[in-house]
């Protein structure tokens, strides 16, 4: 079970309400073992360091008022957040890369879970990614969470995009891990848990191409491929029947509308970690799913995925 002691809450430097560490607190209130909160920012200004009439000495002064005033405003807007049971902290750094920033700090102080505020369109009601956000998902090596609202909803359900269908063993830990983080956060979130997988549709050509090809027998035997792989997971984690569903499409289309029927609150997807999030289905983009879901995501990453930007690799 996921414990997630040492949670890192990036802030929004654009707004007092911090969905983010809400979503941190709640968390952590639910932890089994005591847990450390690091509020985050990375914060750049241009023009501090290309002021040439001013000295190195009085630049770094300027600098560390800026991020003086950052600490004190962080420390103000976590204010109606904090629980005294949860150790915490706010960290402010001067770096002209956020992402970069970010990760070295998942780095640095060893940290279990991101934790980011997304930004949500009032109009299209459509969560809006961040160019930060796509670097975080595809660069950090731990488990990314993205929240929409700072509000969890009752009577929550969480889905876990899996990917019976494969027999890859990296796909087949990735799917045994979304499903222990799935349990971990619906005990944690009061949430009930749900399990999503898609196959393939049957290719329009293939019965042009062979004539004595029955496309409806290929197609049930595709079907009872992928329930049958289902039936064997949720057996394997203790999840009824019930909380499964086997859809035909692509999980750009199958993961949203599934969101949507079940009015999920959080959807788990895993990443190869290969070339980012290239490649989180076969032949199907994160970012294709993802711009389609309207709540918080999870992304995570295979056992041994190893960062670009992992300081260990550079030495």
């Amino acid at each position: 079970m996921s414990i997630y002691s040492k949670i890192l809450v990036v802030a929004d430097i654009n707004h007092d309400e911090q969905p983010a560490l809400a979503r941190a607190i709640q968390l952590a209130q639910q932890s089994t073992s005591s847990s450390h909160i690091t509020f985050f920012l990375s914060i750049y200004d241009f023009s501090y360091d290309m002021t040439s009439m001013l000295s190195v000495d009085e630049r770094d002064a300027m600098r560390r008022g800026v991020i003086h005033q950052r600490e004190q405003w962080m420390r103000k807007v976590a204010e109606p957040y904090i629980d005294s049971s949860i150790e915490f902290e706010v960290k402010v750094v001067w770096h002209n890369r956020p992402y970069e920033a970010i990760i070295a700090e998942i780095f640095y102080g060893e940290h279990d879970i991101l934790i980011k505020g997304t930004r949500k369109h009032d109009v299209l009601e459509s969560v809006i990614f961040t160019p930060t956000d796509w670097h975080l998902l595809r660069k950090c090596p731990t488990p990314v969470l993205l929240v929409k609202n700072s509000d969890w909803p009752q009577n929550a359900n969480i889905i876990a995009s899996v990917h019976v269908g494969s027999e890859n063993p990296a796909h087949i830990d990735l799917n045994d891990c979304m499903v222990e983080q799935l349990i971990s956060l619906t005990t944690r979130l009061d949430a009930t848990p749900y399990l999503v997988n898609s196959y393939p549709i049957t290719p329009a050509n293939i019965t042009i191409e062979l004539p004595e090809f029955d496309p409806m027998t290929y197609t049930d035997a595709v079907r009872g491929h992928h329930l049958m792989a289902m039936k064997a997971l949720r057996q394997k984690h203790g999840i009824d029947e019930s909380q499964t569903l086997v859809e035909q499409g692509l999980p750009e289309d199958v993961i949203p509308q599934a969101a949507e029927k079940l009015n999920a609150a959080m959807v788990i997807l895993g990443t190869t970690g290969r070339t980012g999030l290239s490649a989180v289905f076969i032949g199907n983009t994160a970012e294709q799913v993802i711009d389609k879901i309207n709540c918080d995501v999870l992304a995570l990453k295979p056992h041994g995925y190893v960062s670009p930007l992992d300081p260990r690799t550079s030495i």
